[in-house]
């Protein structure tokens, strides 16, 4: 195996682990701003490392050329759907999960001090 098929399965694996982080995200998490931002990150950064993978075992070409106007498009776009997405929500009044044991303590405090 030479050094750029090892760097390629590197950097695609990793890419791969990243997206499987972001799926348990997902289903983890307990609201929609949670999940939004824990998929836009890791799933961006894992794009970008499968297809940087793929451009390092591709060499350079014009493929690869393609492949990196790819990773920019997906830089610039991926996270701005997610603010986009996150903002409408926002607009439309959907709140975000708040732990209840943690706001009644506040409350109780909050009387007690009083």
């Amino acid at each position: 195996m030479e050094l750029k098929e090892i760097l390629s399965i590197i950097f695609i694996s990793s890419g791969a682990f990243f997206m499987f982080v972001g799926s348990l995200g997902l289903i983890r998490l307990p609201d929609f701003y949670s999940r939004a931002h824990a998929t836009s990150k890791v799933d961006t950064l894992a794009i970008i490392l499968v297809i940087l993978g793929l451009v390092i075992y591709e060499g350079f070409s014009v493929n690869s050329a393609k492949l990196i106007i790819i990773i920019t498009f997906v830089a610039l776009t991926n996270p701005t759907a997610t603010n986009a997405l996150a903002r409408a929500a926002y607009k439309f009044r959907l709140r975000p999960w708040f732990k209840k044991n943690k706001s009644k303590k506040r409350q109780k405090k909050n009387e007690l001090g009083n």
